[in-house]
């Protein structure tokens, strides 16, 4: 028997995949609308309102039920309620770069992950790299600009 696997994610990460499956939900009825509407033009061999309009249905039910699979499978992580000496999700992260300059992030899952924001993926290069280690450990990273090189200078859980 399969096991399903546990997507883990923030709070915030789970009310922004809830917002979007709900958007998309109201957006259904409009797309049944446009539907009939084009099938009103007649032939629709070459109606493209009418092909347009299955291929968005297609789109947004593909999409729901994706977000629905996300759903049922999320794992809500409070960073606040995590301790320990080693980096897992959830944490926010100092490191010194190869300049000794600091970068923070906080390990987050796919649906939150913002690089801009200072949070990245558990999943991307940098996050499993960091995933398991302690402050002063020394992580090599290779990422598509290059080979990056970083100490782990904090670890906090905010």
């Amino acid at each position: 028997m399969a096991s399903v696997e546990k997507l883990p994610m923030l709070q915030e990460g789970y009310e922004k995949l809830f917002s979007e499956l709900k958007a998309l939900r109201e957006e259904r009825p409009k797309i049944v609308d446009a539907i009939e509407e084009a099938r009103a033009h007649g032939d629709l061999s070459e109606n493209a309102e009418y092909h347009s309009a299955k291929e968005r249905q297609g789109q947004v039910e593909a999409t729901i039920a994706d977000l629905e699979d996300k759903i049922s499978r999320a794992h809500i992580i409070d960073p606040t309620t995590l301790s320990g000496d080693r980096i897992v999700f959830g944490a926010t992260v100092t490191l010194l770069d190869d300049d000794d300059k600091p970068v923070r992030y906080q390990i987050v899952g796919q649906a939150e992950a913002d690089a801009k924001r200072g949070r990245i993926s558990y999943n991307s290069p940098l996050g499993r790299a960091l995933i398991g280690r302690k402050v002063d450990d020394e992580i090599e990273v290779t990422v598509p600009s290059g080979d990056k090189f970083y100490v782990v200078e904090k670890i906090e859980f905010i």
